[in-house]
């Protein structure tokens, strides 16, 4: 990806925080799902059911980010590819 795309990247994105509710919404619970993944991965030990919740958050944050990605890329010039997102 370019400098340019990258500059491009980040008014859309910062424009899509600022008016988009879904996105705004998505972006939102992206974090708190890392968050969650972080704290259960800084655990010494995980029991069985805490590596099914890690699993299963770490899922669902994936597919936030896919949605995110698809956002990012309906509002990007020429459907340029949106990769930047973390």
């Amino acid at each position: 990806m370019t400098d340019v795309q990258h500059s491009h990247l980040d008014v859309v994105r910062s424009s899509l925080l600022e008016q988009d509710d879904e996105f705004r919404q998505l972006v939102s619970e992206h974090h708190s799902l890392d968050e969650q993944v972080r704290h259960l991965s800084s655990a010494s030990y995980l029991s069985h059911q805490q590596q099914l919740e890690e699993i299963t958050l770490k899922k669902h944050k994936l597919a936030l980010k896919d949605k995110i990605e698809s956002i990012l890329r309906r509002h990007m010039p020429d459907h340029a590819p949106a990769t930047r997102f973390q």
